[in-house]
């Protein structure tokens, strides 16, 4: 093994080989007297075994960002999900295929609380971060359910600021673009607020989410044969 050797007059750095350990000779550039080390001289530093810093039980640093654990896909969830979908779908065309009168409303209303949780349950597995780790379990129907329940209420609310801030009339001729998106924009607000609640979306990825249940409400509609949105010509 090379050993480094300074030079104490010039203070010249260089390498000689291991076999003049302990012999004396000319520094090769001021030609002064130099000592070489011996080998038990050389101090020799080696990688540490372990990281810095506290260990756990388990010899793993805990100063370290450990990945929180990933949760799998349930295909048999996933498959529930869609035959829920799917029959949401028959219901829809059955009932705008039917003479229900007033009682249309009610369906409606029963019709999108009970999606809502189903479209935010699914709506989390495609758009959640596993980096960040995922819910799962009761914790995850319970949001579910939550998020559900608040995303149809919006459609209540929808309903009531359009109902106050304009007439009857024109609901019955139909709004214009301009009142219908100044409707919608603090619905999809809300909406965002409500996925960033109950999932720890980011907004981005909360409105998306709300857009995701938004989408299949409206296609549900115009299964039945309505308007895309309430109070649209």
């Amino acid at each position: 093994m090379p050993i480094q050797v300074t030079c104490p007059s010039c203070h010249t750095r260089f390498t000689v080989g291991d076999q003049h350990a302990g012999k004396t000779g000319a520094c090769p550039k001021c030609k002064g007297p130099i000592k070489i080390p011996e080998l038990s001289d050389q101090v020799v530093i080696h990688a540490p075994e372990h990281e810095a810093g506290a260990v756990d039980s388990k010899g793993r640093s805990v100063l370290k960002p450990i990945k929180r654990k990933e949760t799998r896909f349930n295909t048999t969830v996933f498959a529930v999900v869609a035959g829920l979908v799917v029959l949401g779908i028959a219901v829809a065309w059955l009932v705008g295929n039917s003479d229900m009168g007033d009682n249309q409303n009610w369906v409606l209303a029963v019709g999108a609380i009970l999606i809502g949780p189903v479209i935010a349950y699914a709506g989390y597995f495609f758009l959640r971060d596993d980096e960040l780790g995922a819910y799962e379990g009761s914790g995850l129907i319970v949001r579910s359910l939550s998020c559900g329940l608040v995303y149809a209420l919006l459609w209540g609310v929808y309903m009531f600021l359009g109902t106050q801030l304009f007439s009857t009339e024109d609901w019955q001729v139909g709004l214009s673009i301009v009142q219908i998106l100044g409707l919608c924009v603090p619905i999809l607000g809300m909406g965002t607020l409500a996925a960033f609640a109950s999932f720890d979306l980011d907004p981005a990825t909360g409105f998306f989410h709300y857009a995701l249940y938004l989408l299949v409400t409206i296609g549900l509609r115009l299964i039945m044969g309505l308007s895309l949105l309430p109070g649209m010509a």
